[in-house]
């Protein structure tokens, strides 16, 4: 029996230079889904991070935005995860992903963090468990490894802004399958979504 979603985070980075930047892609979008649900994200300490309750579906549903910097994320999670007991199965990753074209995403469960330091800070506040599930949301790579950080880092323009929003509204119509863990029929939707 697949488990269900009880905590989605979003990863990025905090503070005003980083706004808006493609590494934020994750955080973006569950500010997105708060919005989305009539809630907003409020600062809240002890899970050091920007938290929401929102009922999706008949299931409650946590939201955290990390104010860690993207390579300190586990903290974040690790301390609202044991909070609300909450497993690493139960758990649902929004990150940036270099390796998928903008406007395209992928669902998986586990595997490794692929360089990503919010991931492998995840996984290591989580004793090494990488069975917590990713929202990988693409930015494209611009080409060549000298040019990751700065693209990464840099502001999105507006095709991708519109992009980006696209594949958000269409997670938002699969979140009742994925929040009651249909995955591949999740999957196959989100896998041939292109914006």
């Amino acid at each position: 029996m697949p488990d269900n979603i009880r905590l989605i985070v979003g990863l990025g980075n905090p503070g005003r230079e980083y706004e808006n930047t493609r590494h934020n892609a994750g955080a973006l979008f569950v500010e997105d889904l708060a919005k989305n649900s009539g809630s907003s994200l409020r600062p809240e300490r002890k899970y050091h991070g920007l938290y929401s309750k929102i009922n999706l579906h008949g299931h409650d549903l946590h939201l955290l935005n990390p104010t860690t910097f993207m390579n300190r994320s586990g903290l974040a999670v690790n301390a609202i995860c044991q909070f609300f007991k909450i497993k690493p199965e139960e758990v649902l990753v929004a990150h940036d992903e270099l390796d998928i074209p903008c406007g395209t995403l992928k669902l998986k469960q586990g595997g490794g963090h692929g360089g990503h330091n919010g991931l492998r800070d995840i996984i290591s506040h989580f004793g090494g468990n990488k069975q917590f599930y990713r929202l990988r949301l693409g930015i494209d790579h611009p080409g060549s490894s000298e040019r990751v950080t700065g693209h990464v880092l840099g502001k999105i323009g507006k095709q991708e802004t519109e992009q980006l929003n696209a594949v958000f509204d269409e997670v938002n119509r699969v979140l009742p399958e994925i929040i009651d863990g249909n995955w591949q029929k999740a999957m196959n939707r989100l896998h041939a979504f292109k914006a």
